[in-house]
């Protein structure tokens, strides 16, 4: 019973830092683009989030198995409650730093590195790596490529149809009055000072002055229809999200039979939203503004392509990387434009890169501390 209540607790924290690190991911290019602001943005990501971990019981039924741990480990290993435990800890540990320092990483990667990490401490060669090969690696490998050439393509359509179509972008001029002092010199050798007040006008660079399009499609204005669609696209990445990542953490407490279905879920589920509720800020300054500038056609397009492929591969039952699919989409738009930052671009690929090992560190030295 203290194993199945600190596997609970476990779960929770592992749920909480995956909210912290992905939650805001599909709704970064809302707050990017300047279409709404971050406590809006945060709140749409929630609900959507939430909806898509209730629906993953009925559509992401494989996933729940591809984390049991079984074929990685003997059954009665990846059964046992201080394997999933270590796991657990291992996986959300590495998370949530990597949120708390701003980095966007893989809840899916840390996982698969903890599973072999405490996989390795459990039964050493014995662990089946071959497994990871076709179900794990591949995906998380050729995914982000994958969204790469889609976010490229479908954004360079979409442009082209806007052309096609007359509508048109226009930039605004930033006016406001500023206030300059003044020194006025007196008899006295002394000086006095007023305020003189006027109006000056400057065009801004696209982060402060919003890019708008001008123009109608159905009759509608284009700017408020792409508002909408936009909204609801980065609706459809976080229900995406809540759908692909939700089974992979229940996996945890399904294999222990520490809870039931139900239960489970609404443990999962909130977690993950206090998660994401407390501490997405940096993950949201990342994801929205230094990968690559965003207005609000390129924002829309990127969510286009995240929410296509994670959905898909959920139901393939594939454990693709929500955070993968986002950033390879928005790298796919930001070379098209030519505004990528590639140094931004290398450090999260890095930290892609050391999850992997740090996940399984983590998880290692927590199963062997329990088997001591």
């Amino acid at each position: 019973m203290i194993f199945l209540s600190l596997l609970i607790i476990a779960t929770c924290f592992l749920a909480y830092a995956n909210g912290a690190n992905d939650n805001f991911k599909g709704v970064a290019t809302l707050f990017g683009s300047g279409t709404s602001s971050y406590r809006n943005a945060i709140g749409w990501a929630t609900l959507t989030a939430f909806a898509g971990s209730v629906c993953s019981i009925f559509l992401a039924e494989k996933l729940l198995k591809s984390f049991s741990g079984k074929g990685l480990v003997p059954d009665a290993v990846a059964l046992s409650p201080e394997f999933l435990l270590a796991v657990s800890v291992g996986a959300g540990i590495t998370v949530l730093v990597a949120a708390l320092k701003g980095f966007p990483i893989s809840t899916t990667h840390g996982l698969t590195g903890a599973l072999v990490g405490a996989g390795l401490m459990a039964v050493g060669t014995e662990i089946n790596l071959s497994v990871l090969g076709s179900a794990f690696f591949i995906p998380l490998l050729v995914s982000p490529l994958i969204a790469v050439i889609l976010g490229a393509g479908v954004y360079f359509v979409f442009r082209a149809v806007r052309i096609q179509s007359g509508i048109n972008k226009e930039y605004c001029v930033c006016v406001g009055q500023t206030e300059t002092i003044v020194p006025i010199p007196r008899p006295d050798s002394c000086f006095a000072m007023t305020t003189v007040t006027g109006i000056e006008a400057s065009i801004d660079s696209e982060a402060v002055c919003r890019q708008r399009y001008v123009g109608t499609v159905w009759k509608i204005n284009s700017q408020k229809l792409l508002d909408v669609f936009h909204y609801l696209s980065a609706g459809a990445v976080c229900f995406a999200r809540g759908l692909n990542d939700t089974p992979k953490i229940m996996a945890i407490l399904m294999s222990a039979h520490a809870l039931g279905m139900q239960s489970g879920l609404l443990l999962v589920g909130s977690a993950i939203a206090i998660g994401g509720l407390l501490h997405s800020r940096r993950i949201a300054e990342t994801m929205g503004k230094k990968i690559t500038p965003l207005n609000h056609g390129q924002g829309f397009s990127a969510n286009l392509v995240t929410a296509f492929l994670v959905i898909f591969a959920s139901q393939l039952g594939v454990p693709v990387s929500t955070t993968h699919v986002s950033v390879g989409a928005v790298f796919g738009i930001g070379a098209i434009t030519r505004q990528a930052n590639v140094g931004v671009v290398s450090q999260i690929v890095l930290s892609w890169v050391l999850t992997l090992p740090i996940a399984a560190f983590f998880s290692a030295c927590i199963y062997g501390f329990f088997m001591v």
